[in-house]
């Protein structure tokens, strides 16, 4: 009796880890999310007749109002324009590039001069490594399994063995 319930037990113990994986696994490909990449350099160009463009109150419709990165990525901001730019700590004079590293999680909100808002937003994630995604199916997969295996005892219940006749 007791293997019938270990058995019971890790068979549907590993059919709550492969349906976790599936899902799991599955979301992240379909999602396709900027935080399972590695670091890397990023290059935000503020294309020339920016300053113009803010003068009459249009934004450049080349810049993003914000951006997502990982830990780890650099900010490029490459000034095509014949205006001095900032962003944020960065002073970006015409016709220079000025670059910024992420090396914290956060949701940064920097003043900008490019932007008709006078804001650009930045959005600093921790990436999603393997270990992520291996807790993410453990913490999913390891209690749907004991779940299932749960409700195939009350679904098929053990059945007793029968004695031996002497």
């Amino acid at each position: 009796m007791k293997q019938q319930i270990l058995r019971r037990a890790i068979l549907w113990l590993a059919i709550g880890i492969v349906i976790a994986i599936g899902l799991n696994e599955g979301s992240f490909i379909f999602l396709k999310s900027e935080a399972g990449r590695a670091p890397r350099s990023i290059e935000l160009l503020i294309p020339a007749g920016t300053a113009e463009q803010m003068a009459q109150g249009h934004a450049s419709p080349e810049i993003p109002t914000d951006m997502v990165f990982v830990i780890g990525d650099t900010l490029v901001v490459r000034n095509q324009d014949s205006a001095d730019h900032n962003l944020g700590p960065l002073f970006v004079p015409a016709g220079t590039t000025a670059s910024l590293k992420l090396d914290r999680a956060e949701n940064f909100i920097f003043e900008c001069s490019f932007q008709p808002s006078n804001y650009f937003g930045l959005d600093v994630r921790e990436p999603v490594t393997w270990e992520t995604r291996l807790y993410g199916i453990l913490f999913a997969g390891v209690p749907l399994g004991l779940l299932l295996s749960l409700y195939s005892f009350i679904i098929w219940p053990l059945k007793p063995r029968e004695k031996a006749a002497a």
